[in-house]
Parts: structure tokens; C-alpha cells; sequence
């Protein structure tokens, strides 16, 4: 059988040349990282309006109601005023809802639109993808607490006794709930699945961990189901950098958070890498 000399040799280029699963981008992908990472901000500030004001707004209307209804009538929070105990509480239920709710948004209207597959069909690993839309999340959340403490200062006299308790307990706090907003909205089929995720298990746990008051007032039954929830630790340690207590152990809670944001990135890695939900 007779075949072309110049078919033959190019065919040998092309193999030379173009070998496939080969990464050509070196062990990590920095320009695609971030490019993606950049989209995902470029899409939280286009629409800041809903993604950071109204979350704002939101904390400023349960500060002013709790303010109007209890007041100084509530008496000093671990040594401090009402108000300044629930001012950084406030801040940090944003961050946890709002990190959540970036990631998760992301993947499930990429999965109804259809447009999930840009991200797939990029020359990106699983593991840089849900990095950058973690990452992201992170942004949002910081951009929320930056807004939020500037704003709440004219309101509530705001202590700062630890910058550094502020930033990482923020950074655990949006790094987690960003990793799980991605396993969320892989496992959702529609907003709905989403949404009662949010509100059976998000927010509960974010007003059952001490957020509006110290769990030293709760029986000790509740205040043994706090210490496990994550958010205690999460909120517990932001308001830390601010008032200079706390009603948890900080150690602990930093050893916890640390080793909840490996695994819970790690598991949206691994469903990520599996296409879970997603090869449909």
C-alpha cells in the first residue's frame, strides 16, 4: 500500500510536537489561574450593587434593630458594650455567607447556562480551577469586611486589638465556606437545592454560633453542641482581633479551622477532578 512520504512525516511532527496530556504550561498554570481568578472578581463587581452593598445593608438593619430593642438595656458582652460584641459578629456571618455564596453561585449557573464548559475545556487542572474560585471567594469576602468595618465605624465604636486575628480568622472563615459553596453547587440540580442548602444549614449555623450573644449564657448542653460548630470558632476568633476575648479556645480553633480548610478544599478538589455531577 502506497502512502504519501510527506503525509507520513508530517504525521511524526505532529506527535513529536503536539503530545497530549502533556502540561506546556510547567507544574502550575499562573496565567490561567489568574485569568480565571480575575473573571471571578470582574463578575462579583460588576453587579456590586447585590454582591456587596446589599449584604451591608443587611448587617447595618440588624444592628439598628437589636439596637433599637435591647439597646443598653442588654448590659455589657464579656466587658463590653452590647453593640460592640455584635458589631464584629455581624462581619463575620457576612463573610461566611457571602464567600459561600460566590463559589456556589458560580458553578451552578455555569451548569444551567451551560458556559461551565470555558472553564473545563481550559488548559486548567482541577486543582487550579477550584484554587482561583476559592481565592475569589476570599476577595469578596475581604472587599465585604473592609466595606463593613468603615461603615460600622460611624455607628459602633469599634475596638482593634489584633490585626492579624482579623485576617486570618477571616481568611479561614471565606476559605472554608468557599471551598464548600463548590461541593454545593456541584451537588445541586437547580437554585432550589441550593437555597435550602443555605437555609438549613448555613445560616442556622451561622446564628447558632454565637453571633448576637455569648454562649456562656447557653445551657451547657447547647454550649457543648457549639463548641463543635465550625462557625463558633470561625466568628468567635474574628471578634478576637477586635475585643481581645473570646469565649472559645483560640489554639484549638486555629488548629480546627486550618485542618477544615485543607479538607474541605481537598474534597472540592477531589469532586471536581471526578466531574461529579458535572460528565452529564
Amino acid at each position: 500500500m502506497f502512502v504519501d512520504r510527506n503525509i507520513s512525516c508530517s504525521m511524526k511532527d505532529t506527535k513529536k510536537n503536539y503530545k497530549i496530556n502533556i502540561n506546556r504550561f510547567g507544574h502550575f498554570n499562573l496565567v490561567g489561574f489568574w485569568t480565571l481568578y480575575k473573571k471571578e472578581v470582574l463578575r462579583f463587581l460588576i453587579v456590586a450593587i447585590q454582591t456587596l452593598i446589599s449584604p451591608i445593608v443587611t448587617s447595618l438593619l440588624f444592628l439598628m434593630v437589636l439596637s433599637l430593642a435591647i439597646g443598653n438595656d442588654r448590659g455589657e458582652v464579656l466587658g463590653f458594650p452590647f453593640l460592640s460584641f455584635l458589631a464584629p459578629g455581624l462581619i463575620a456571618m457576612q463573610i461566611i455567607q457571602q464567600a459561600f455564596a460566590h463559589s456556589s453561585s458560580s458553578i451552578m449557573i455555569g451548569k444551567i447556562q451551560g458556559n461551565i464548559v470555558d472553564i473545563l475545556y481550559a488548559p486548567l487542572s482541577p486543582s487550579e480551577i477550584t484554587l482561583a474560585l476559592t481565592l475569589a471567594s476570599c476577595t469578596r469576602a475581604f472587599v465585604i469586611c473592609i466595606i463593613s468595618i468603615l461603615v460600622f465605624s460611624f455607628f459602633v465604636e469599634l475596638n482593634f486589638y489584633s490585626f492579624f486575628d482579623i485576617i486570618i480568622y477571616a481568611f479561614f472563615s471565606s476559605f472554608i465556606l468557599g471551598s464548600i459553596g463548590i461541593i454545593v453547587g456541584l451537588w445541586a440540580e437547580k437554585f432550589d437545592h441550593m437555597a435550602s442548602a443555605t437555609n438549613f444549614i448555613i445560616v442556622p449555623l451561622s446564628f447558632l454560633s454565637g453571633t448576637f450573644y455569648s454562649i456562656e449564657r447557653l445551657p451547657d448542653f447547647l454550649k457543648q453542641v457549639s463548641e463543635v460548630n465550625p462557625f463558633f470558632y470561625m466568628i468567635d476568633g474574628f471578634r478576637y482581633g477586635f475585643l481581645g476575648v473570646s469565649d472559645g479556645s483560640l489554639v484549638f480553633g486555629y488548629i480546627f479551622l486550618s485542618l477544615l480548610s485543607f479538607l474541605s478544599w481537598f474534597s472540592a478538589y477531589i469532586l471536581f477532578k471526578r466531574g461529579y455531577k458535572i460528565k452529564s
